[in-house]
């Protein structure tokens, strides 16, 4: 075989030994990462991480209140281990599904929740929800108006959830972002539908010291805004 057909034979050889194992190692993973959007979260690392997944299924299944989509809870996951958050505040606590997804990630960085809830009943059945997911230690519900109870909060916020009157948005930004430490992130939901006040967006869009993508606004939609350092 001649010198130069022999070195690109060779050349296609070794282009295959390594391109096609890469591309099916791709598409393998690829394919698992698809599952897990569609099919749910992994196997849970630890049996604490086991109980919670156990109670968010029942509490999605059953539910007798709006909660954030599967998909929305992981995110809020993701995002406040992501940035090691120590403490974290949602307004808007529900049946407390939301708030067991923040809980995992702060039993895992050493943080804590504060959440508000207006409704007792609601707030009784998140406690309740709490208690059987096995965070209610590191979880603080407070009951009452958010407008009035949040400006009681002191000290450093990593995170902040807004999930609930969506014309009181702005109000609950003002009240919060002072505390926000820098790098800290202010994550609203329903940023589609039910639409929060204009005045939010603009607040959350044109602030220099802000950076805001919208995510999953095929649904509810969320919106992810960092306090720029």
């Amino acid at each position: 075989m001649h010198q130069s057909a022999l070195s690109g034979w060779l050349a296609r050889l070794f282009a295959a030994c390594v391109f096609v194992p890469w591309l099916l190692a791709v598409q393998s993973a690829g394919a698992q990462f698809g599952g897990v959007a569609k099919e749910g979260p992994p196997s849970p690392k630890s049996e604490a991480e086991r109980r919670a997944l156990a109670v968010l299924e029942d509490v999605d299944r059953n539910h007798r209140y709006l909660s954030v989509p599967q998909e929305d809870g992981r995110l809020l996951r993701i995002l406040a281990e992501s940035i090691g958050a120590r403490h974290a505040v949602e307004v808007g606590t529900s049946t407390g599904y939301s708030g067991i997804w923040l809980a995992i990630a702060l039993r895992a960085t050493g943080g804590r929740l504060t959440t508000f809830e207006i409704d007792p009943g609601r707030a009784a059945l998140a406690r309740e929800n709490f208690r059987r997911a096995g965070v209610d230690d590191i979880v603080t519900v407070v009951l009452g108006d958010a407008h009035v109870e949040a400006r009681k909060l002191k000290g450093a916020v990593d995170l902040v959830f807004l999930d609930a009157d969506k014309e009181g948005y702005l109000d609950y930004l003002q009240t919060l972002l002072p505390l926000v430490r820098p790098g800290g992130l202010i994550v609203a939901h329903n940023m589609r539908s039910p639409a929060p006040d204009p005045r939010f967006v603009r607040a959350i869009t044109r602030d220099p010291d802000l950076e805001t993508v919208f995510l999953n606004m095929d649904s509810a939609g969320v919106g992810v805004t960092l306090k720029k350092r």
